[in-house]
């Protein structure tokens, strides 16, 4: 009994190591294709917003890459997604469009959604908002985030390129591996 409870820990374990390895080059792909100004609708996917309307690390990484892009491509409209959570005093797309207009993007380009509370419901409830026939979009998040939010828009019929902001190292072993089960449950259930 002993020897089988050993071989069965041992399977176990190297099944875990081979999906860790695996999922790891996942993420990595997501940061391909880099968004080059081809999609006229961006996204900047929600991410924690701290007391008194304090972008998180995470979500002032992606605001600080989405800049210079929306200054670079001025067609392009820029969708801000990201609701309320229950330790949250403001919305995070409120956050993020008070960042871009202080930051020199006009409000005429920015186009609110507030109701959503996962990267699922980011991509759904924008979807909504922008016109039936768009079918290529770019994706704005950090990079260990890319790839789940590229293949959640892909099931949604998107075409996607992305803008891939860098994760704070501070969080990024704790983000990265949070992300690889993320993405394990993301391509087990779909969504």
């Amino acid at each position: 009994m002993k020897k089988w409870v050993i071989r069965v820990s041992i399977f176990l374990i190297c099944i875990g190591i081979v999906l860790y390895i695996w999922l790891g080059k996942e993420i990595e792909q997501g940061v391909e294709p880099n968004a080059d100004g081809s999609a006229d609708y961006m996204i900047i996917l929600g991410a924690k917003v701290k007391p008194g309307g304090v972008p998180s690390l995470s979500l002032k990484s992606r605001l600080e890459v989405a800049v210079p892009y929306l200054t670079k491509y001025p067609h392009v409209k820029v969708i801000v997604s990201g609701g309320q959570g229950s330790d949250e005093d403001r919305t995070e797309a409120s956050v993020m469009k008070d960042y871009l207009e202080q930051n020199g993007i006009g409000a005429t380009r920015i186009i609110i959604e507030d109701k959503s509370t996962s990267t699922y419901e980011n991509l759904v409830f924008s979807k909504e908002l922008v016109p039936k026939e768009t079918k290529k979009i770019t994706i704005v998040s950090n990079d260990f985030h890319l790839k789940r939010a590229k293949y959640l828009a892909e099931t949604l019929d998107f075409e996607v390129d992305v803008v891939a902001a860098e994760t704070p190292k501070s969080v990024e072993a704790k983000l990265k591996i949070r992300e690889r089960a993320a993405l394990l449950k993301t391509y087990i259930v779909g969504y």
